[in-house]
């Protein structure tokens, strides 16, 4: 028996998604410097982070950012997204409460790293550079090829019950 998984449009057996693939960059932001403050409200509605959902106008683009590889993460690990509904109303009342479910299948590094960047405020988010540096990256086959060095210093978090590490 297949696995199936579904997005808005299709279901496909579990094994024919295999690519990740970047359509476009149209809509691209290059940030030249530190001022990372937007105020455009598109994006691919299962990724859009709940501070663009609000009304007010401004919201910083790495911290959306990171929300969204935190949904990309999940999606690649677990085969669905966190947030779904096949109404965008629906999608975007999810993503506004925040409320998934991360499967226990999982390994305790990796559901640190996901509840790590789908936190709702922004501010308490992992920046990229601390991605780098979780231990879900550190502890795996290929952490010698990453960027980066692992003198980082992460900020205090709150502290992973599993391994005392400073992610949550």
């Amino acid at each position: 028996m297949k696995k199936i998984i579904s997005d808005s449009s299709n279901c496909f057996p579990l094994d024919f998604k295999t690519q990740l693939k970047l359509e476009t960059l149209d809509d691209a932001v290059v940030l030249e410097e530190d001022d990372d403050w937007l105020n455009d409200k598109h994006g691919c509605p299962a990724y859009v982070s709940p501070e663009i959902l609000s009304p007010t106008s401004n919201y910083s683009g790495r911290a959306a950012d990171c929300w969204s590889l935190g949904v990309m993460l999940y999606t690649m690990l677990v085969g669905r997204y966190p947030f779904h509904d096949s109404e965008p109303s629906g999608l975007f009342n999810k993503i506004r409460r925040g409320c998934y479910t991360v499967p226990d299948h999982l390994s305790s590094r990796a559901k640190c790293l996901i509840r790590s960047l789908l936190r709702m405020d922004p501010s308490e988010r992992l920046t990229a550079e601390e991605v780098l540096d979780h231990p879900w990256f550190k502890h795996s086959k290929f952490a010698d090829e990453l960027p980066g060095s692992s003198d980082q210093m992460v900020p205090d978090k709150e502290f992973c019950v599993e391994d005392d590490s400073p992610f949550v």
